[in-house]
């Protein structure tokens, strides 16, 4: 099984790119996030790779950080949520916001994907829920594009630390998450640990 692909860019179509790798070309099939991040053609690029193996067929699914990956193995679990739908999701919401989103309960946000209905939205974000914060925190701690983004938002080890903190205090992990993430909205990229737990903490209604 195919995990990452490390090459030059070939070309970039509609809905995938082609790598360069010593000669050969990989059709792998990305979010239009991905593909917006690529480098020009004949400049190196690594992906991370989800290799899908049917009886007529192997697709390659390309993504530009470990983040990007494990939202899309996540949404693939729900029932109507395919390769497809799961990179059309990926390519309107960065991980982040993804995670955010569906730690909310925000289905509107969801379903602005191509492809996502009203009914879909509320069935990712019911079955994802209890993932949300886990998986969000991995978008966090991991979100390194390897296509060659840079990250917006809070800074990732500040989020988790703060995360942490609201846990250990009884909180949730979702609830927890979803406060840090809020504050750090609020707050900037610069907010330092202590600033994103009060500011949580005041989302939460509890005095800081």
């Amino acid at each position: 099984m195919i995990a990452k692909l490390t090459g030059t860019v070939d070309s970039v179509r509609d809905g995938f790119a082609i790598v360069d790798v010593n000669g050969v070309g990989y059709l792998v099939f990305c979010s239009s996030r991905t593909l917006g991040l690529l480098p020009a053609r004949g400049q190196p690029v690594s992906l991370q790779i989800e290799t899908h193996v049917r009886e007529d067929h192997i697709h390659l699914y390309g993504f530009g950080s470990d983040a990007e990956r494990d939202w899309f193995k996540t949404l693939t679990t729900v029932q109507g949520v395919g390769a497809k739908v799961a990179l059309s999701i990926l390519g309107t919401l960065a991980p982040l916001e993804l995670a955010q989103a569906i730690a909310a309960g925000d289905r509107a946000t969801v379903s602005r994907a191509e492809g996502v209905g009203p009914k879909l939205a509320q069935r990712i974000v019911t079955e994802l829920k209890d993932k949300a914060g886990m998986v969000g925190l991995q978008a966090g701690a991991s979100a390194q594009p390897a296509a060659g983004a840079t990250n917006g938002g809070a800074i990732e080890g500040e989020l988790a630390d703060a995360v942490s903190a609201l846990v250990n205090l009884g909180y949730r992990r979702v609830e927890a998450f979803t406060a840090v993430s809020n504050a750090a909205r609020r707050l900037g990229g610069k907010a330092a640990v202590g600033d994103l737990i009060r500011a949580g903490l005041k989302d939460l209604g509890t005095p800081a």
